[in-house]
């Protein structure tokens, strides 16, 4: 009993400092049953529940979601990246150059990708690629894979994610979350929106 109260006192306290140290972002709801186009591209969800959209934007194509605040659960849409372009806005392209999908990239390279650009982008060392394997995703051949990582603020995050090239694009839907508690609670809603997913 002792030691179901210490785990529960530890979450409580990993979630108010993360949501101190996050500043408040603007949002907008995303109403359960209703189909909505996200990331500026024809992929459309259809959530199952209420969640919250993000002003900010990681890059031009891309859209963030949470449920709590986006250091608890981030769900992120990345909705056809062009060849030749990052995941995400680069901050110094000459001194810090993240890394590029390109018209030669394989599907079995996707979580390289997504591990370089955290790694630059998130300023992170550790990074786990935990499984691989081929999956449907927009009614095409595609990679589902899961990865841990330790963010800057120290906290172990586990991700998960879905992934495909469509005519030269890549489309994507990540989730991450601290694996203490957050991940297991929301991981099965972020699957209901991946089952959701549909290409224009």
């Amino acid at each position: 009993m002792k030691k179901t109260g210490n785990i529960r006192a530890a979450v409580i306290s990993t979630a108010a400092i993360l949501l101190l140290a996050s500043p408040a972002a603007a949002h907008k709801l995303r109403v359960s049953g209703e189909a909505v186009a996200v990331a500026d591209s024809g992929v459309t969800v259809t959530p199952g529940r209420d969640w919250n959209r993000l002003d900010a934007k990681a890059g031009k194509n891309t859209e963030t979601w949470t449920l709590d605040g986006e250091q608890l659960n981030d769900v992120t849409f990345f909705g056809g990246i062009e060849a030749g372009k990052p995941l995400v806005k680069e901050r110094d392209r000459k001194r810090d150059p993240l890394p590029k999908f390109t018209s030669s990239t394989l599907l079995i390279e996707i979580p390289e990708l997504l591990e370089g650009t955290y790694r630059t982008h998130k300023q992170i060392g550790a990074f786990r690629l935990l499984t691989t394997e081929p999956a449907k995703f927009l009614g095409q051949d595609g990679v589902s894979f899961t990865y841990e990582y330790v963010d800057a603020d120290l906290l172990t995050r586990r991700g998960d994610a879905r992934a495909a090239i469509i005519a030269g694009k890549l489309y994507m839907i990540t989730f991450d979350a601290p694996r203490l508690h957050y991940f297991d609670r929301s991981i099965s809603d972020f699957r209901a929106l991946v089952s959701s997913a549909k290409l224009r």
